[in-house]
């Protein structure tokens, strides 16, 4: 395993071409969602992501997201607190905003790392799913590909859902 690859093996099917991937692709994880929460995913621009500090304490903030494939989908700089956090600890929350219809996710956040020379124009090839780079720039106009600040590099964390808790109800 290098800084390239993911930190944890998984499985990911091909993008579709025929369309931007969405939220409503339903897969195992999605099927029991109901259409709003589906809607909300695909649309929602704004989650909170909570990753640990390595003394245990909740470190909160907004981000950009994408849900592809089932899972979320979060663009950082490689030298952010909340990249070296899920470095040390990948237990990670994401929640959308509004709390009247709560959507929170619980999972184990696994980092897939771009060095910083890696980032260039859209379009060009990284080291990213070719959908996840494509649903960020259809949803934020973003290349999520390229660095905040000279030399930081980017990551990305793939957050595979293992809890949901809906409205009030852990599933």
């Amino acid at each position: 395993m290098d800084d390239l690859h993911p930190q944890e093996p998984h499985d990911h099917r091909p993008p579709r071409a025929d369309r931007s991937p969405t939220a409503a692709d339903l897969t195992p994880a999605t099927a029991h969602l109901a259409p709003a929460v589906r809607e909300r995913l695909a649309t929602e621009r704004i989650a909170w992501l909570c990753t640990l500090r390595p003394d245990g304490s909740p470190h909160v903030t907004p981000v950009w997201f994408v849900f592809v494939r089932g899972t979320w989908w979060v663009g950082a700089d490689g030298g952010s607190v909340k990249a070296r956090n899920a470095a040390h600890d990948p237990r990670v929350s994401l929640a959308l905003e509004g709390g009247e219809a709560p959507v929170v996710a619980e999972g184990r956040a696994r980092i897939w790392r771009a060095p910083a020379e890696t980032g260039s124009p859209t379009g060009s090839t990284s080291v990213f799913p070719p959908d996840v780079v494509a649903a960020f720039l259809a949803k934020y106009d973003w290349d999520v590909t390229l660095p905040h600040r000279p030399a930081s590099g980017r990551v990305l964390f793939e957050v595979p859902v293992g809890r949901w808790l809906l409205a009030g109800t852990a599933q």
